[in-house]
């Protein structure tokens, strides 16, 4: 029973606020181009279903671009870190300036340095610059996590620095670098979306385009119907990382 009503709740919550906003838009004759109601949404969802989801597609594939990019790079970068803290130090403060610089504010030379024709690199390499610090921290920090117990009888059989990065700290980091790919990959999401406004190219043809296309047209429901999608992308993928961490954590924990 307990079950039940935890998995209805959300359902239930979900369909009180669509219930109230579609009242809300009947009652308050809301003109549709400022805030459809629901029914509209769902209308406009289905009948640009086939373009909706070829772009949900072309926004997939390059999140997952960036996303594989941003992992090689971070996890290698990471590697590097933990043989050399020297060169933690001097690594550290470049990744947290890129981190917190403005996506926005450097697409525009990324767009340009990527050529004008080709705006699929700029947003693959854009996405990748936002997933690259979750992967990198998680990975850095897990490093770090070794037992000071088994750091200690490394020590005492004279392990060499690679021997302890690769035997005992690359495994003790792997519930950090799991939780850190479950983060980047939601920010590849909107690192992808975030790119293609800012491209302001439909060479791509993603999520990101579609809204724009409808926003120009004042097309509300349109624009509502692609953020459903996207919604539903993040919502998916978010889920499907942490089913691969959970199985990925059984294996390491009976290992």
């Amino acid at each position: 029973m307990r079950r039940l009503a935890e998995f209805l709740a959300p359902i239930v919550l979900i369909g009180l606020l669509l219930g109230g906003w579609e009242a809300a838009c009947r009652i308050g004759n809301v003109p549709a181009y400022f805030l459809p109601a629901p029914s509209a949404v769902a209308i406009s969802l289905a009948a640009d279903a086939p373009s909706l989801l070829a772009s949900a597609w072309n926004t997939l594939q390059m999140a997952l671009i960036a996303l594989l990019t941003a992992s090689l790079v971070a996890q290698a970068l990471a590697l590097a870190v933990g043989l050399s803290p020297l060169l933690e130090r001097a690594v550290r403060p470049l990744a947290v300036v890129l981190q917190v610089t403005p996506v926005v504010a450097i697409a525009p030379l990324v767009v340009i340095w990527s050529g004008l024709d080709h705006p699929q690199r700029a947003i693959v390499a854009l996405a990748a610059v936002v997933a690259f610090f979750p992967i990198f921290s998680g990975a850095v920090t897990g490093l770090k996590s070794a037992d000071p117990d088994l750091e200690r009888l490394f020590d005492l059989y004279g392990a060499d620095r690679l021997q302890r990065l690769l035997r005992l700290r690359a495994p003790s980091a792997a519930p950090f670098v799991l939780e850190g790919h479950k983060v980047a990959a939601g920010l590849a999401v909107i690192g992808a979306v975030v790119a293609e406004f800012v491209a302001g190219s439909g060479a791509a043809q993603g999520l990101a385009w579609r809204i724009l296309e409808a926003g120009n047209r004042l097309q509300t429901a349109r624009m509502f119907a692609a953020l459903v999608v996207l919604g539903i992308l993040g919502a998916a993928l978010h889920a499907v990382f942490e089913a691969l961490e959970r199985l990925a954590l059984r294996w390491w924990r009976g290992r």
